[in-house]
């Protein structure tokens, strides 16, 4: 846009002493002609900027106009920039690296590999992630609303929706929008939207609520369960849940607190586990958890026998509630 590359342009004269055209359309790419627009509204606008031709010529602000350069440490810098160097992870473009020059401009050592702290939001899914964060944004900044097709625990189906804000949030990339459908706001799961697509319909800004993150909102506890596991898990329960999520047992077994939205999530992360997990409690899911381990078991046999067979239609036959 326009205005940011004007303040980008200004920020560069105020840190350097004199700047070429071709650098200037270079850095930001536009061409020379642009950039000789943006300086002659600059100079409109009241900024004192000087530039000469030939080989020793440039473009420059007038002596005496400059701004303190002190009003960012070093170090205050380098934490800013490396938040912005993580957006340019996921996005798929040099913006954000643009940005960063901008603001460490007259101050290389901001940019040098000293830096200790590297922040990467990229995922497995990057080649798909990055272009839908994109058209995200462009919506957003254009009011442009947005329409895909969403596959959920709760289903599927079109939906569209007012975008306002790109989440980055328990490891994976939301956006946070008003629905049609809902007549509400809803978080979107990117991984989750297919077909996205800006459509022509824009809409007003509204007074957009913030969204409330909290585990007891999102993750509500509605399960609280108790399972023995063997000592080899207890890497996994460290990075998922944290140390003060279990005990261990004199036999070197972990006994382990914890609470789940439903008995969904918790039997898929439990298999996970293979044998190394026992659920103790709530003992009325330990029923449910064996059979279902012994019909995905009965999807493994090589040669069933009729009497498996039998059991295992009479098990569906059961569930189904016929």
């Amino acid at each position: 846009m326009k205005i940011d590359r004007l303040i980008g342009i200004l920020s560069i004269l105020l840190q350097k002493e004199k700047v070429t055209a071709p650098y200037l359309a270079d850095k930001f790419e536009v061409s020379r002609r642009t950039i000789n627009r943006d300086i002659e509204a600059l100079c409109k606008a009241g900024i004192p900027i000087v530039t000469s031709q030939g080989q020793n010529g440039g473009i420059w602000i007038m002596e005496g106009y400059r701004v303190d350069r002190t009003l960012l440490t070093s170090s205050e810098l380098q934490a800013i920039l490396a938040g912005l160097k993580s957006l340019d992870s996921v996005s798929g473009t040099n913006r954000y690296q643009q940005l960063m020059e901008k603001l460490s401009a007259g101050t290389s050592s901001t940019l040098s590999p000293g830096g200790h702290i590297l922040i990467d939001l990229s995922s497995w899914y990057k080649d798909s992630l990055a272009p839908k964060i994109a058209q995200i944004q462009e919506a957003i900044e254009a009011r442009r609303k947005i329409r895909f097709f969403y596959v959920s625990p709760q289903g599927q189906g079109e939906r569209q929706i007012e975008p306002y804000l790109l989440v980055f949030q328990w490891t994976s990339w939301y956006v946070w929008g008003y629905c049609d459908a809902r007549q509400d706001y809803r978080l979107f799961k990117l991984n989750r939207i297919l077909d996205l697509e800006k459509t022509s319909e824009t809409y007003e800004m509204r007074e957009v609520p913030v969204p409330d993150f909290t585990s007891e909102r999102i993750f509500p506890t509605n399960l609280d369960v108790t399972i023995l596991f063997e000592s080899q898990a207890k890497w996994r329960l460290i990075e998922e849940f944290g140390v003060d999520s279990f005990k261990e047992q004199p036999d070197g077994k972990l006994l382990f607190h914890f609470g789940f939205t439903d008995r969904e999530n918790l039997f898929s992360w439990l298999l996970g586990f293979g044998n190394q997990a026992e659920l103790l409690e709530p003992s009325c899911l330990r029923a449910e958890l064996k059979a279902l381990v012994e019909q995905v078991g009965a999807k493994y046999r090589e040669d069933g026998s009729e009497e498996d067979k039998e059991e295992q239609e009479r098990n569906e036959y059961g569930e189904r509630g016929e």
